[in-house]
């Protein structure tokens, strides 16, 4: 049986949409550099209808059954149990005072938090960072390469690709919990919670995607938006940020953007505003 942590990723493309809003209010132009197209939007495709078709439905429903503070409980719950992966990549990145940050703020939530269900952690200013083995890669210097969108685990690059077997399988205590334990197929459970969670949390940034006039390069652009930002530590250089959002060219008129946003819009008015 497929480990069910395979599929946590299918939309994580989610949760950066709205982190594609922290270059500023500058309008950025649509990225060319995706030799891959063709195949990327057949993959978006294909994921899109399997979380309509199954993800999307589970997920609402966990948010009928829930209120507010028990999904926020179990947010924090995998995301305490899965700081081993920012610690051994801070460690792995040589950045002890990241690493024993995070190891703090784990232990910290792990004891006081009761199992990490609580954030007494961050009310004691220990920051949150998030950290994986994608941006290890960029900061030891290997290049993005191009754009991937998988199927079944969403946007990636061919550098970020590697994060998936690397932290999945040596640093995340869920797939290791998994992998070394058998309960006739409910040992996948946690991993499974954990996607429904992140679906969940993703429910409501939703409308920026459907407001969108082309999807695939909004999440696309967004989320090599987001780790850049990330690789930085939410600071890229001002010329970086630049260069990416094609403010450097000199025929780069960001009101021909809007305009085409514009009329999408009025084009495809229920979309425009549709309510998830």
């Amino acid at each position: 049986m497929p480990s069910p942590h395979r599929f946590t990723s299918l939309n994580r493309w989610l949760p950066v949409l709205a982190i594609a809003l922290l270059a500023g209010c500058t309008i950025a132009k649509p990225r060319t550099d995706d030799p891959l197209e063709k195949y990327n939007r057949g993959a978006y495709k294909f994921n899109d209808a399997l979380d309509k078709a199954v993800i999307r439905p589970v997920a609402l429903g966990y948010r009928k059954v829930t209120n507010p503070p028990v999904r926020r409980s179990f947010s924090d719950f995998f995301t305490n149990i899965r700081m081993p992966v920012t610690v051994a990549n801070d460690l792995l990145q040589a950045r002890p005072k990241q690493a024993l940050q995070s190891t703090g703020r784990f232990l910290v939530n792990l004891t006081l938090g009761i199992g990490g269900f609580f954030d007494p952690a961050s009310q004691l200013g220990l920051p949150l960072e998030d950290n994986d083995f994608g941006i290890t890669l960029a900061r030891w210097g290997a290049p993005e390469g191009d754009y991937l969108m998988l199927p079944f685990l969403g946007p990636s690059t061919a550098r970020d690709i590697w994060q998936r077997p690397v932290d999945s399988y040596f640093f995340d205590p869920l797939t290791l919990f998994a992998n070394n334990h058998h309960y006739n197929g409910l040992q996948y459970v946690p991993q499974i919670m954990y996607l429904v969670t992140i679906r969940s949390r993703a429910i409501d940034a939703e409308n920026f995607l459907q407001s969108a006039y082309d999807p695939y390069v909004f999440i696309r652009d967004a989320y090599r938006q987001q780790r850049l930002y990330k690789i930085y530590d939410g600071n890229p250089p001002v010329e970086i940020i630049q260069q990416m959002q094609g403010l450097d060219e000199q025929n780069f008129d960001p009101e021909q953007l809007l305009d085409q946003q514009h009329q999408w819009e009025i084009k495809h008015p229920d979309q425009a505003t549709q309510k998830p």
